[in-house]
């Protein structure tokens, strides 16, 4: 697989991962009726959106961490809520991983390379 498509798979798990963010603590199965605070979660996301929409590879790289804050909330609200929240932190778990490994490959791919350096 090219950097590109890693680049696009980082991308889009991003954005359904903001999406799924805002719709859950909003609408579909927030911890209060009427929506709640922890919809807050995804602005660290929002900030890395348009660095990983350009290709900027720092922002994979620290994007690459900040998903697994992510993958952590996503197993413990699908193993510990239940309903809709449950399969709502199943499929965020599985959006979080995506994004990881999007953000990974890509940050790989995209070295500098050691040859080059003289290393």
């Amino acid at each position: 697989m090219q950097a590109r498509h890693w680049n696009l798979l980082a991308s889009a798990s991003l954005i359904a991962l903001i999406l799924l963010g805002l719709a859950w603590e909003l609408w579909l199965a927030p911890l209060r009726p009427g929506g709640s605070w922890l919809v807050l979660k995804i602005v660290p996301l929002l900030c890395a959106l348009f660095g990983i929409l350009r290709g900027r590879r720092y922002t994979h790289q620290w994007m690459s961490l900040l998903s697994l804050a992510y993958f952590s909330e996503g197993i413990v609200r699908a193993t510990s809520d239940t309903g809709l929240s449950a399969t709502l932190g199943a499929l965020s778990t599985a959006l979080s991983v995506t994004l990881f490994l999007g953000c990974l490959y890509y940050a790989k791919l995209t070295a500098p390379s050691r040859m080059a350096a003289g290393g």
